[in-house]
């Protein structure tokens, strides 16, 4: 479809994954296949990688627990599981929802047009042999599907010995998944050379990743500040963003806390933590949108790298050493494209993976630059994303309840267990004398020296006292609000009472209600 002035339509698209698949087929793909993308950097995508449940991988050293992390999630033994001291996951082991619970192995897995792992078969038998799927009846994995990985060695010798490159499968998962979990062990805390290669190789999925401090409670106050110090020293060092990955400190499996002297702290980072993974099947239309425009602006510069090395090249004498001229002199070659297409330097790909790459091939098959198919791209990054961000705002809004139920997430949902259940604004809750009594007979002092008038004080006169708290007043504002209960404009005794005690609350670092809970409404305003 064209208009008068002779641009095109956007593209109309039913949902957000047919229009993902749609758009790459016809627009990304054949700049891909043309430019030998997939020889570079990624295999192609095909429609399991956008039809698949949001995937979460668990990185980290053995002995971390993350195998025993998976466990808590599910509250259930999935097939092929190993726990132990030693390095026992030898395996990438795909935990995902099935009607029958079995293991997979590797080389049926990659032959599954239904599973979104068929491009693993690059990496040859020595990966596949150790590649399997773990398939369960479960209710957290019919909205999320968990990678477990093989325990990070350190030493060269264990780094050879794998027989397939390490890196570059995690690499593959990282731009597949919505989720990268780094685990640590909060009680030896060493980051191995393989450890450090590999956060490297994650670069760019910054965006995705979390790291948890495992096992913290084995460790009391002051050495889990130093534990957690040193921590965000080491990550800095590695990850070379200027912002700080967010850290989950926590014991991550359902036993006795050894010391349990922060066990707030510990509940409190798992609600976030839980939160955050529970909200990835709302976000995972909007993931896979911002992973295509990422490949999207990388297959962009890739054909522009390309077509500059075809046009370089001679038609006929002096090609190899023109060929080492031009990769030893890409950075060059990058500067130009970036000054002549106005692209920014960190859209490039890895300057050193790139020369080694180009070094084993044949620049003569190499394509110059082809500006429709360059076009498709541009238009489909000016004009049908921000289509389909419209249809992914839309799907949202149909589905807001859509988020990880069963195992791990159901236990502090409701009840006495509930995060922050029985403080702050709830506190008193379950009792059947109104909690604010406790401590009225002081308010009332500080009451009756207020002048009250027909056994009320007006605005004025309690924003003096309430001010003395130091609270701002916005916060303030929003405690008068909730006291004055019946709304007149003056607080009486029992509502001054409640403005007090939503200060203390306040005070001791709670949040307020957005509405006044039941349990506060003073006694004689109930039946109001």
């Amino acid at each position: 479809m064209f208009k008068r002035d002779g641009k095109k339509d956007p593209e109309l698209f039913q949902n957000v994954s047919e229009g993902l698949k749609k758009l790459y087929r016809t627009k990304l793909f054949p700049l891909e296949d043309t430019y030998r993308f997939h020889d570079f950097h990624s295999p192609a995508l095909e429609d399991a990688d956008f039809d698949n449940k949001p995937m979460v991988l668990l990185v980290g050293q053995y002995s971390t627990g993350k195998t025993t992390f998976i466990r808590h999630l599910m509250e259930q033994d999935f097939p092929g599981m190993r726990i132990g001291p030693e390095p026992t996951t030898d395996s990438f082991i795909a935990v995902m929802h099935g009607e029958q619970e079995g293991l997979i192995p590797g080389n049926a897995l990659v032959v599954d047009p239904k599973k979104p792992f068929r491009k693993l078969n690059a990496f040859g038998n020595a990966f596949l042999n150790r590649f399997v799927c773990a398939q369960m009846p479960n209710a957290v994995l019919e909205s999320i599907s968990i990678i477990d990985t093989p325990g990070i060695l350190s030493g060269e010798k264990q780094r050879l010995s794998r027989g397939y490159d390490f890196a570059a499968v995690l690499e593959w998962f990282a731009e597949r998944v919505d989720r990268i979990i780094l685990l640590f062990d909060a009680h030896k805390l060493d980051i191995s050379d393989e450890f450090s290669e590999v956060i490297r190789a994650l670069k760019n999925h910054e965006d995705k990743m979390r790291v948890v401090l495992n096992k913290a409670d084995q460790i009391g106050t002051q050495q889990l500040m130093r534990v957690y110090g040193a921590l965000m020293w080491s990550l800095g060092k590695i990850v070379g963003t200027p912002e700080v990955i967010r850290v989950y400190i926590g014991s991550f499996w359902a036993q006795p806390l050894l010391v349990p002297d922060n066990r707030k702290l510990f509940e409190a980072e798992e609600q976030d933590l839980f939160k955050d993974i529970q909200g990835l099947p709302r976000n995972a239309a909007l993931r896979k949108l911002n992973d295509l425009i990422k490949r999207a602006r990388l297959a962009k510069v890739h054909a522009y790298i390309i077509s500059s090395l075809k046009k370089e090249m001679p038609n006929m004498f002096g090609k190899d050493n023109k060929k080492k001229e031009l990769i030893a002199n890409l950075g060059e070659i990058y500067t130009r494209i970036e000054k002549e297409h106005q692209i920014s330097p960190g859209d490039f790909p890895k300057l050193a993976k790139m020369q080694e790459i180009l070094a084993n091939q044949d620049f003569s098959k190499f394509q110059v630059v082809k500006p429709k198919l360059l076009e498709a791209v541009e238009d489909m990054l000016a004009n049908d994303i921000a289509k389909l961000m419209t249809l992914v705002r839309q799907e949202e809004a149909a589905m807001p309840s859509q988020s990880v139920q069963g195992g791990a997430f159901e236990g502090t949902m409701n009840g006495p267990f509930g995060h922050g259940y029985g403080e702050g604004a709830g506190e008193g809750i379950d009792e059947l004398e109104w909690v604010v009594a406790r401590d009225k007979p002081t308010y009332d002092e500080i009451f009756y020296t207020l002048s009250p008038v027909n056994g009320k004080v007006s605005g004025a006169m309690a924003k003096k006292e309430m001010v003395k708290s130091k609270l701002p007043n916005t916060v303030l504002g929003k405690i008068w609000k909730l006291a004055d209960v019946d709304k007149d404009g003056f607080l009486d005794d029992e509502e001054f009472a409640l403005a007090n005690h939503l200060i203390k609350v306040k005070l001791e670092g709670h949040e307020l209600p957005t509405d006044l809970p039941e349990h506060l409404i003073p006694p004689s305003k109930r039946g109001l």
